[in-house]
This record gives structure tokens, sequence and C-alpha cells, in this order.
């Protein structure tokens, strides 16, 4: 899309930034106001409390005597639809654009929709973002996360074309058969091993019929990490704004039972690993260096992407995280990376983590650094870098 045509009739000193109700919302609109930007989520009808109730902006009663008024919440407009295809109605989008919305978009909003084009084509809104990449997170493009970041020279774990292949571990991430966007794991060690246990979770109905074309890949054991950069096209620069750890259920709650425990707890609860949240973890500094080198070289491959991939030709804008966990090998330590968001992740909290506080003094989410980014090009007139 022409991002000069998406911007006519845009009053860019009265910008909103806009999100879908679910995700990381909440953190986008705390970072938007913070660098004074108004806000309003899409919202599902019967989901929409904790934005149109709980973190609604609103004033409230405050001082000894209560004759103050504070401010609270961040969510200043609430638009409420059926369901969240809805956001690519006419009245929607022109309801978005009177209001000047930039949309921040996340992996949320994209699972609902079974066709990218819809979105890449049919929302007239500008994104903040790389509008045309966060489908390579999806496994069954012609070209995908996994090419990509072997055109990077990222490592990765190996990757098996058949289960023929199969000569050691691996974990197959096949699709639930209820959500689709998310996947069912299962370890496998052989042929015989695969099929048996992708036939039998098909049985039980925890993976889809297609499961058969899901990737196989090594079973890499290490300490899982997530690296969450941002990269300023503005700027030029890339910056590891924080480190974090998924908690899944219910992995983790069988991670705090002993193995007697565990193995009884197995004959009556079946092990999923349906990502929850998120916990906030450091990392050495002697891997921080090899973490800017993997960013650096992830940006610069999306970069170089053809415009049938990426027709903006901006490569990554903003956030994006690389996914993996942190191994021993040989007496040193390497790092895998298992996956890819080519937009905001899912936690709020890396703001914990000290790595934007040595480079700005404070600890920032990655809410924040989208206001900020959003505000400096605003004030630069470069708005524009930033949108597709």
């Amino acid at each position: 899309m022409d991002i000069t045509q998406l911007l006519k009739g845009y009053d860019l000193s009265k910008l909103t930034v806009g999100v879908l109700g679910g995700h990381s919302a909440l953190d986008v609109a705390h970072g938007a106001k913070q660098y004074g930007f108004k806000t309003v989520v899409v919202a599902r009808k019967g989901r929409d409390k904790t934005y149109s109730k709980y973190f609604k902006t609103r004033d409230e009663s405050a001082g000894a005597k209560g004759n103050e008024k504070r401010s609270v919440g961040c969510l200043d407009e609430v638009i409420l639809v059926d369901q969240f295809t809805d956001i690519l109605n006419r009245d929607i989008q022109q309801k978005l654009r009177s209001m000047n919305t930039i949309f921040v978009h996340n992996r949320y909003f994209w699972v609902y929709f079974d066709d990218f084009s819809k979105v890449e084509n049919g929302f007239n809104v500008p994104i903040f973002g790389s509008r045309a990449l966060l489908k390579l997170e999806e496994r069954d493009q012609a070209y995908n996360q996994y090419q990509l970041l072997h055109d990077a020279g990222i490592r990765t774990p190996k990757f098996f074309k058949s289960p023929k292949e199969i000569d050691r571990p691996v974990l197959v991430k096949a699709s639930e058969a209820t959500r689709g966007y998310e996947r069912a794991f299962f370890v496998a060690v052989d042929e015989a091993s695969y099929e048996a246990e992708g036939t039998k979770m098909e049985k039980e109905g925890k993976v889809n019929a297609k499961w058969r074309q899901a990737s196989i890949e090594e079973f890499v054991v290490g300490a899982a990490i997530n690296f969450n950069y941002f990269y300023s096209p503005r700027l030029g620069t890339l910056e590891l704004l924080g480190t974090d750890s998924r908690r899944q259920t219910n992995l983790d709650g069988f991670l705090r039972m002993t193995a007697k425990e565990q193995e009884k707890a197995m004959q009556y609860v079946d092990l999923k690993m349906i990502e929850t949240g998120h916990v906030a973890c450091t990392v050495k500094e002697s891997l921080l260096e090899k973490a800017y080198e993997l960013g650096e070289k992830f940006v610069k491959t999306t970069q170089r992407l053809p415009r049938e991939i990426d027709p903006a030709g901006k490569g990554i804008i903003g956030p994006f995280a690389l996914q993996g966990a942190v191994v021993a090998e040989e007496g040193k330590e390497d790092i895998v990376i298992f996956d890819v968001s080519f937009r905001i992740p899912g936690s709020p909290g890396t703001f914990a983590t000290p790595y934007s506080r040595y480079l700005y003094g404070k600890s920032m989410s990655v809410g924040e650094r989208i206001g900020m980014e959003l505000k400096d090009a605003v004030d630069a007139g470069r708005v524009g870098d930033l949108l597709t």
C-alpha cells in the first residue's frame, strides 16, 4: 500500500494509536499515553471489559479530602465489534481514519484472518511496522521465517524434510485441532514413534488432520530465552529491549512436580504446552554481543527481501523477537533460534530486564518504545518511515 495515500487527510499533530483488544493492547496503549497520544481499541463484544471498564481512561477522586482529580487508565476509546474480522468493515475503518489512527499490529490481529491478503490489501489504516512480513511466521508460506533465518546465517535446529530422516529426538509442531493458530507439540525419536504419536493425537482430537505437514525439527535442550528487539528506521539502530521466557500450561504445572508425581499425573492428565504468560529473565553479559549480532543479521536480511515478499521495501520496522534457547556445547554457549515474531511480542514484562535502562537511563516497555519512536518521527517529519 502507498503510505502517502494512507496518510492522506490525516492530521499528524492529532494522531491516535490503535490496537486490537488482546495480546499486547494494554502495553501499546500505556506506552502511547506516555507520549501524549490518544488511544483506541477495537474489542470483541463479550470480551471487552478489560478495555471498556477496567483500564478505560477516567478521572478518579484523589487527595486527602477527595476534592482533587487524577486520571487513570490507558484506553480512551473502545470500538465494539461482533467479531475481530469486522475491523475490515468500511464503517470501522472510517471511524479509525477519522481519529487519525496509526494501528500497532500483533499476532492477535492476524490469526483471525484465514487470508493474510485481506489485511495487507483491505485494511486502509496505516500500520506501525511491517504489514507484509508477519505472514512469514506461518510455516505454510513459500518463503517463511525458516528460510529467512537460514539466509541470515542464524542458527536454527536441524529440520527434517521427511519422518524417514529422523535420527534423533525431534519436536513436531503440529496445529491444534480446535485452535489452528496454536500448536500441539509432540516428541518423536524415529519414524515409527512419529507416526504412532501423531496418529494417537489426531484420534484424541488434539491435532488437526494435516499434522503430517507440520515442521519436524531437532529437539534442542537449552535454557529458553526470547530476545526482544527494536529497530529504528529513523536512527538506523538496533536495540535489545528485553529478554523473557514463556510460561506454558500445563507444562509448568508438571515441572513443579517430582518425577514420581509427574508419572502418576500423566496417567490422568495430558501434557499441554499452551502459552499462558511470560516471565522476565536476564542473560549473561557475555551473551549480549552474540544476541546483537543475530538481531543485526536479521534486520539486514529483511532489508534485502525482494518486493514480491516485502512490497514496501523497508524490511523490519520497530519491535520483533527471536525466540530460542541458549545451549552449552564443547565448553561454550550458543544461541539457537526456534521462532520469529515480526511484530510486537506478547510479553509486556520485558521492561523488568535492565537493557533499556542501560541505554536510556530508565526501563522502557515495548509499548513505551513504540510511543517514543512515533513521537520523535512526528516531530522530525518522518512518520511515514515507520508505517506500511
